[in-house]
């Protein structure tokens, strides 16, 4: 299985990419992992990142191609892989699309994590961690003991503002990859509300369909 995964942020897609990972024995390659170990290793492309890391610059787009093309290559995504993070634009996508023909690599599909932003937002603000336990708690699923209410803290990043920011990234930047993959027939749009073993199963099943 050779699959992309997107959904929104809070929408979820931590919990299900381990699950799926699991389920279909492929590696999860993210972004950031596969940042930190190409440079750790020392490679070609790891090297060039770190210049650009070291400077405070964005790494450009052929270098992370260039990444997750030296990624690709390596002996465990012989039985499939789990993109995650990347492609985040369309630029991104046309350009993994050529490096993946060219190396004869073929995706199976692209996962499409939905959720409504207004559930996001009343997912995401609502949750509150312990600081001593570090311990995550949620004001309306999972509330905090009352011995401990008085000292559970809400993250700066969990604040209205903050998530509706990243929504509008999101929705700016990422969303229009959808249409981009839905044309080569490889879009499967996944409902993500319910409980982790009912997302989980939406999912397993519109990746056999």
């Amino acid at each position: 299985m050779r699959m992309i995964f997107i959904g929104p942020p809070g929408a979820g897609k931590g919990t299900q990419a381990a699950r799926l990972v699991a389920r279909y024995q492929i590696p999860h390659i993210s972004t950031g992992d596969m940042f930190r170990a190409a440079v750790k290793a020392g490679t070609p492309m790891g090297q060039e990142a770190d210049r650009y890391m070291k400077a405070g610059q964005l790494v450009p787009d052929e270098v992370v191609i260039g990444l997750v093309r030296e990624r690709l290559g390596m002996d465990d995504v012989g039985v499939g892989f789990m993109l995650d993070g990347f492609p985040r634009t369309v630029p991104q996508a046309e350009a993994l699309e050529v490096a993946l023909e060219a190396d004869g690599i073929t995706l199976d599909a692209v996962v499409v994590l939905e959720v409504d932003d207004s559930l996001i937002v009343n997912r995401i603000t609502g949750r509150r961690s312990d600081p001593e336990t570090g311990e995550i708690y949620h004001l309306e699923f999972k509330p905090p003991p009352a011995d401990i209410a008085h000292r559970v803290v809400q993250r700066k990043d969990d604040t209205e503002e903050a998530c509706r920011k990243r929504l509008a990234s999101y929705h700016a930047q990422t969303a229009p990859i959808i249409p981009f993959y839905a044309s080569r027939g490889l879009v499967k749009a996944v409902d993500g509300v319910g409980t982790p073993d009912e997302v989980t199963e939406r999912i397993a099943a519109a990746l056999q369909g």
